[in-house]
């Protein structure tokens, strides 16, 4: 098929800064693209062929929006599955199929997948509700600390709570969830893997990621891990482990903790472009966006080496602030060497909301680490 300069038209389910920054490779190649966004204001409108406005959970407008392109695929695992299916009956090419999707969009199934697979994982356990946990904690059947998760429409720290007290559940909302036991770990880690239908598959460095402590969201993404060669290994071959028993078409970020003994176990798992790599636009010979785009038409994919060190810096929306968007300081960082800002184009910012990030090149890690602070201490992320 001729993608590029052509007829052709590639769907995007979901016009986030993961879209944006995928549309700019599309732009790279002149690929014809679609994308289908609940918000006026969505980030990728301003960079697509044609932008329309629905609801990604309802069945009649993810099918209607299918039925425009050639191959479509998706930046948010949020998206009506049986749309999919029904879609992907009738022929068209959607990547990651809906059938990598449904194992996946629940975290509850998506922990039973790893367990009937043999891939390590922390022990947990489910519940339909929070009273049938609360239940199991007055039996002693669970036993704090632990790890609350609902199972659906978590996103970026939302939906995670480590729970140490019987206080700590007020509030939480109550849903279908996992108490997953709590793992003392050193690192955590996160491998991309990238497949295309014909079987080529890749995998990029270890990144290791530092979060905030509060808001439960990576700060920094560094690249490569600052570990042991060995673990890095291990991390990569468990990486690829899951996207073979996955299946997947696309792009896999497979989140991992390294134990304190050095063992490595799964996390959860994207599949889809990932924030653990957005330092690649900058770092790696091929960006994960790029690589992606690649996967999913089945062209040959990218190199997917690191150039040079790469840290990430996420700019959230500092707390206290919310209304339209001011990035105090960003003229400060423009003129540091090795230093580039993405801004998504989120008009409105609130307390920890991803509104961009910087990456930082340096041949010397120490170094990337240090200027990734003075960013982090720079910039401010408030409102007018």
């Amino acid at each position: 098929m001729n993608y590029f300069s052509s007829d052709f038209k590639l769907g995007i389910l979901g016009g986030g800064q993961l879209g944006k920054m995928l549309l700019f490779d599309t732009r790279k190649f002149d690929i014809q693209t679609y994308v289908l966004d609940p918000s006026d204001e969505a980030p990728s409108r301003m960079a697509c062929n044609q932008f329309f406005k629905g609801d990604l959970m309802d069945f009649e407008t993810v099918y209607n929006f299918g039925k425009k392109v050639d191959v479509l695929t998706f930046e948010i695992e949020l998206v009506n599955l049986e749309a999919l299916e029904k879609l992907e009956s009738e022929g068209l090419k959607v990547y990651p199929s809906p059938k990598t999707l449904r194992k996946i969009q629940n975290k509850g199934t998506q922990k039973d997948f790893y367990t009937q697979n043999n891939i390590p994982t922390a022990p947990y356990k489910r519940f339909p509700d929070l009273k049938s946990l609360v239940v199991a904690l007055l039996d002693a059947k669970v036993k704090m600390p632990f790890v609350w998760k609902c199972t659906e429409f978590g996103y970026d720290g939302n939906g995670v709570k480590i729970i140490r007290e019987m206080a700590d559940l007020d509030n939480l909302a109550t849903v279908e969830c996992i108490a997953e036991e709590m793992i003392p770990f050193k690192n955590e880690l996160a491998v991309i893997v990238c497949r295309n239908p014909s079987g080529e598959i890749k995998t990029y460095p270890v990144v290791e990621m530092e979060f905030h402590p509060e808001a439960n969201q990576v700060e920094y993404v560094i690249c490569p891990a600052r570990i042991d060669e060995k673990v890095a290994e291990k991390a990569r071959a468990i990486a690829l482990n899951v996207s073979k028993n996955f299946n997947h078409v696309g792009l896999l970020a497979v989140e991992m903790f390294q134990t304190q003994d050095d063992e490595v176990i799964v996390n959860e798992v994207a599949p889809r472009p990932h924030n653990s790599g957005h330092y690649s636009i900058e770092a790696s010979y091929t960006s994960q966006f790029e690589n992606h785009l690649r996967a999913i038409l089945d062209l040959p994919l990218g190199k997917t080496d690191s150039k040079v060190a790469g840290i990430m810096v996420n700019l959230v929306g500092e707390e206290g602030f919310s209304g339209n968007v001011v990035y105090q300081n960003i003229e400060k960082i423009l003129g540091w060497n090795g230093v580039t800002p993405h801004i998504y184009g989120k008009k409105e910012t609130r307390p920890f909301r991803k509104m961009g990030h910087v990456t930082i090149v340096n041949e010397n890690m120490a170094e990337a680490r240090k200027i990734a602070e003075d960013v982090k201490n720079t910039i401010r992320v408030i409102s007018k």
